[in-house]
């Protein structure tokens, strides 16, 4: 079995670390159990590129027991769990390339290694793999079933490739399932990133002034959590629909020119590119920090920060630059712009990752039982399994919901039952 891992005797700690995330991932261990007695997946080859953490694992893991043959690269060069990455080769089987901290030419040849299977399924956060697919491989296209798309960006992307006629191959937008984003975007990132923020930094957010970048569902989960530990927040957004809904939500709203002279830490959470640019930088106050919880390493200008700045500190704590600029303000950026929850921390909770790699295990069967090709565009992920996720979430949760009468399902189905 062919695998690039930084050491393979970190197994049997990403072992333990996998166990104690599957005890919070009661829904996707349903799935797993059930997979591996029907096998949706036999004989399919499926290539994911995806962070490589506990919750992954027990993502991959499952997809396993269905029957798929698996192959895992990194969606993101620093948020890699060596002890994971090692713990899926050695005590799974399954081979994986990724390493913590890779540069920018091993991750595409990690990309490369897991296309090499040739999929039947693919898996992406960001697109990384499908573009890759796309670009370097076109003849294979028409392999490809289908492919699940599991971030904001990454949908983004593909929609954009749909628009231009370049996408070949179907895709199905999980990040779009209401199962996905109400809780992983909203919940999942609000604390992973404040808990990314605080690993970093050790910055006490009570009294802070925090910049928000961006109100939808990634940027109001933080902005929630960073008032929560109290913060005072400020958003800013081009969207004027999300900028109201920021304004009644009691949030400060201004640009970010205004912003950028108040701001104490700065986030930005837009999928969007250079939202923290040379103008911003001038303005900031001495010891701004600035970080990014919106995928790509391109929200924050780090090629406008590095020539502004008259020197560059590396590391002044783990995970910290500083950039002092020729006035003797400093400004200090955390892991080199990307993924601040996944780069400094440990991504996600597994209870909300639970819902998330369940719909992307439930979607990669429909996919496979798929008797035509599907229609190359993007998809939503079908109802049903929405449901089936919320569904057994709850009853996990030991929670019980009400069902329709009879008479409810008519009055919902009628037209002329109105005012008597």
């Amino acid at each position: 079995m062919k695998f690039d891992i930084r050491d393979i005797d970190l197994a049997l700690e990403g072992r333990r670390r996998i166990e104690w995330a599957d005890r919070a991932m009661p829904v996707l261990g349903q799935i797993r159990a059930r997979f591996a007695k029907d096998k949706p997946l036999r004989g399919l080859r499926l290539s994911a590129c995806l962070h490589v953490t506990t919750e992954t694992a027990n993502l991959v893991r499952t997809l396993q027991a269905g029957g798929a043959q698996v192959a895992l690269c990194a969606s993101n060069p620093l948020s890699t769990q060596d002890d994971v990455a090692a713990a899926l080769v050695r005590e799974y089987h399954i081979p994986v390339f990724a390493i913590k901290g890779e540069d920018k030419d091993t991750y595409y040849r990690h990309i490369h290694a897991a296309l090499e299977q040739r999929p039947d399924i693919t898996m992406d956060d960001g697109a990384d793999l499908v573009s890759t697919l796309h670009t370097d491989y076109p003849e294979r296209c028409p392999e490809v079933r289908g492919s699940m798309e599991e971030t904001t960006t990454g949908v983004i992307r593909l929609r954009a490739m749909a628009e231009q006629g370049a996408l070949r191959i179907p895709v199905i937008a999980v990040n779009d399932a209401k199962v996905k984003y109400l809780f992983d975007n909203r919940y999942g990132t609000g604390q992973s990133t404040v808990d990314g923020i605080i690993r970093a930094t050790g910055i006490l957010l009570a009294g802070a002034v925090v910049v928000v970048a961006g109100y939808g569902w990634c940027g109001r989960g933080f902005a929630t959590r960073a008032r929560g530990m109290g913060a005072k927040v400020i958003v800013t957004e081009v969207d004027p629909i999300c900028a109201l809904e920021a304004t009644m939500d009691g949030f400060w709203v201004m640009s970010m020119r205004e912003a950028a002279p108040l701001g104490d830490l700065f986030c930005t959470l837009t999928g969007n590119t250079s939202v923290l640019r040379a103008e911003h930088f001038r303005a900031m106050k001495d010891g701004a920090i600035l970080c990014n919880a919106g995928h790509f390493n391109v929200e924050i200008d780090i090629p406008a920060l590095r020539k502004l700045a008259r020197r560059v500190r590396r590391g002044v704590r783990q995970l910290v630059d500083e950039y002092v600029m020729p006035d003797g303000r400093r400004l200090y950026l955390l892991t080199e712009g990307r993924l601040v929850n996944l780069a400094a921390a440990e991504g996600h909770p597994a209870a909300v990752m639970d819902m998330s790699f369940a719909t992307q295990a439930l979607t990669a069967a429909w996919v496979a039982r798929q008797r035509s090709r599907l229609e190359t565009r993007v998809h939503h992920v079908p109802r049903e399994i929405e449901d089936e996720v919320a569904t057994l979430k709850l009853r996990s949760m030991g929670v019980t919901v009400d069902s329709l009468t009879r008479e409810q399902r008519r009055y919902l189905s009628s037209w002329n039952l109105g005012t008597t």
